[in-house]
């Protein structure tokens, strides 16, 4: 007899719980969808892995690039997060950075010394980057002056030990991802750096900048000529194309090596690069303070380095030897005179040392500023003491290498370390083209 009123209670809850279904999914069919995602107080800030599955939810996409920048007086390691756009250039999220000293060139006797330092540096690159993404991560160490001026056999064996521990890391590993950089890449590198940061590979029609680098062993320039004659005109070497973010970028640029600030000193100093064993390694010079006999270090010799009268003003004097040193040694560039340049290292440096600029800030300086900064410095030489010996050295140069470059003296140079707070250097060029080649059959 309550078997009948048991089954309609059961037909009556069941058909409750259709209406309710269906009341519930005509509401959300009818409402915007939306992506629900933890409040901002409520996600693991240091949990990078969950918060990259959050992203990817919204339709975003990262990628993570590890660079190692190898140099003559250290290793330093930068880490890049991007976020990817469709057809666009990325946008970089944020990078960090490490360095430890002294560079790979320190080991060359006993390469396996410098295994300590790499694997530091890689334990930074695995507590930066999310767990989930390290086997589609980069690593990539590109080795600069230091490692250019040892011999080869030398260079070899400390770049296969870092091949080595790469191959041993969870990261991504190439036969290419460890090389020494030749002079010319370096200079499109940091170009692409510094067109990236100021928004010239945008695709926003803003204009291309022009880079310029002096370093200790070698000095660049490169530019994006306006001038299809610039092209036509210029050694065929000098001229690069390469693809960057859909696009074909076609520069002017070329690394000068043996006309770097440390290099250029010696030259000028009338040294020679490796002196003969049990040769004199006393230099004289008129860029000197007359009075000044010091030492001074240069590819692991030690030079005793001396002042002189001369029977002429010293900045004249000195300015002989500087264009005697760069005669014929450099091509001037048409389009310099008509581009914006960013200029960088030791234009960056002598320029702070003389409060043209500020040091952390950077600001900007004529050509003729260093010009008039070298004939006052060289002209006190006697007068008072000054921090460098070498600075009437190293201005002389500079003026004279800018104008051998085809820079007028009105012409206006930026000087910046950074911008917005990214190191200027070409570390992050050098990983974008990296990733691009990733993409290439």
């Amino acid at each position: 007899m309550m078997k009948k009123p048991k089954l309609a209670g059961v037909f009556l809850f069941v058909g409750c719980l259709l209406a309710y279904l269906m009341f519930v999914k005509h509401h959300f069919s009818t409402s915007k969808a939306t992506t629900y995602r933890l409040p901002p107080h409520l996600r693991p800030g240091s949990d990078r892995t969950r918060d990259d599955e959050l992203a990817s939810a919204d339709g975003l996409h990262f990628q993570y690039g590890i660079m190692f920048d190898a140099g003559s007086t250290g290793t330093r390691i930068h880490i890049f997060k991007f976020q990817m756009e469709n057809k666009e250039a990325p946008k970089l999220t944020h990078e960090t950075f490490r360095a430890i000293k002294p560079g790979l060139s320190a080991y060359a006797d006993d390469p396996q010394k410098c295994a300590a330092g790499i694997e530091e540096l890689l334990e930074v690159a695995k507590s930066s980057v999310p767990t989930i993404m390290w086997t589609s991560t980069p690593v990539v160490l590109r080795a600069t002056a230091g490692l250019r001026m040892l011999p080869g056999e030398k260079a070899d064996h400390l770049l296969e030990g870092v091949r080595a521990l790469f191959r041993e890391s969870p990261f991504l590993f190439k036969g290419d991802s460890v090389s020494i950089m030749d002079g010319t890449d370096e200079g499109i590198s940091a170009w692409i750096t510094i067109n990236f940061l100021t928004g010239g590979l945008h695709g926003a029609g803003l204009p291309t900048v022009g880079m310029l680098d002096l370093g200790g062993g070698s000095t660049q320039i490169t530019f994006s000529p306006n001038d299809e004659k610039t092209i036509q005109t210029s050694p065929i070497d000098y001229i690069r194309s390469f693809q960057m973010f859909n696009n074909t970028h076609t520069v002017y640029t070329h690394s000068y090596l043996g006309l770097g600030l440390m290099s250029a000193r010696l030259a000028i100093l009338g040294g020679v690069v490796a002196p003969p064993l049990g040769g004199s390694t006393e230099l004289v010079s008129p860029c000197l303070p007359p009075e000044y006999s010091g030492s001074w270090e240069h590819s692991d010799v030690i030079y005793t380095v001396k002042g002189q009268k001369s029977g002429e003003p010293a900045y004249k004097a000195c300015l002989t030897k500087v264009e005697k040193v760069l005669y014929r040694k450099v091509v001037k560039a048409s389009e310099a005179a008509d581009m914006d340049f960013y200029a960088f290292s030791f234009y960056y440096d002598r320029a702070a040392d003389l409060g043209f600029i500020d040091e952390q800030k950077g600001g900007t300086i004529r050509v003729s500023d260093y010009v008039d900064a070298a004939k006052t410095v060289c002209g006190s030489l006697s007068a008072s003491p000054l921090k460098s010996p070498f600075l009437c050295l190293d201005l002389v140069y500079i003026s004279v290498l800018l104008h051998e470059l085809g820079f007028p003296p009105h012409k206006q140079l930026k000087l910046a370390r950074t911008i917005n707070q990214v190191e200027t250097s070409w570390a992050l060029g050098a990983t974008f083209h990296y990733i691009e080649s990733l993409k290439r059959p």
